[in-house]
């Protein structure tokens, strides 16, 4: 962490995500999600241009100031979405030296859909998956990391980051990908808080988009 970062009392976490249909923007002040201020939106026919429009119309100037860490959702979702928004975070991140990580979609959501199938078992895994229309699915693998019974104690870590696979193993545990926007840029939002001290003001060099195939499969 930075000089600047620890200085900094009054800061805000920044995120930014894309699903299949929508993106949206996120801030918090402080770590406090009392303070969350979300912005969500359906693709519009210009995605690429009303982006920044839509950005520089959810955050100030003075609230951008304030931008200590930046995390960004890389896919898997709608290809072109997951580009767009990788670019503009790396952006902000370059323009006002701040630090970004990244997180995938199935990653963001894990929590949410073990707690919501009551998945609580320390080290029981779990594939969150996606199919494909012409060859099998994108897939990840994900872990419960504490053996807790309640959401707001439940931990996940992502054991295999989502790739192509042909077939799911029918004696794994495995949930179909839902994407909420509000619940996971809330989500991203803890997230990106948890993993704070581990911020690298050079780290939006090795954020990249995840799309495991090309944008015509």
């Amino acid at each position: 962490m930075t000089n600047n970062l620890k200085r900094r009392q009054d800061f805000l976490t920044l995120v930014i995500h894309s699903t299949e249909n929508s993106f949206g923007f996120g801030y918090r002040k402080n770590n406090n999600p009392v303070s969350d201020e979300l912005f969500i939106k359906e693709f519009d026919k210009d995605l690429c241009n009303n982006l920044i429009v839509d950005f520089n119309k959810f955050i100030s100037k003075e609230n951008l100031k304030k931008v200590n860490k930046i995390s960004v959702s890389i896919g898997p979702a709608n290809f072109n979405a997951s580009r767009l928004i990788v670019v503009l975070a790396r952006t902000i991140s370059q323009q006002i030296n701040c630090p970004l990580d990244s997180f995938s979609s199935f990653e963001i959501m894990a929590k949410r859909i073990a707690s919501k199938n009551n998945i609580f078992t320390n080290k029981q895994s779990f594939w969150i998956y996606k199919k494909l229309k012409r060859r099998g699915y994108v897939a990840g693998k994900y872990e419960i990391c504490q053996n807790k019974e309640t959401n707001s104690d439940l931990v996940v870590r992502e054991l295999i980051l989502p790739k192509v696979i042909k077939q799911m193993q029918s004696k794994e545990l495995f949930f179909e990908a839902n994407y909420e926007d509000k619940e996971d840029l809330s989500e991203l939002l803890d997230l990106s808080n948890k993993n704070l001290l581990n911020a690298n003001v050079k780290s939006w060099q090795k954020v990249t988009p995840l799309y495991p195939i090309s944008p015509i499969n």
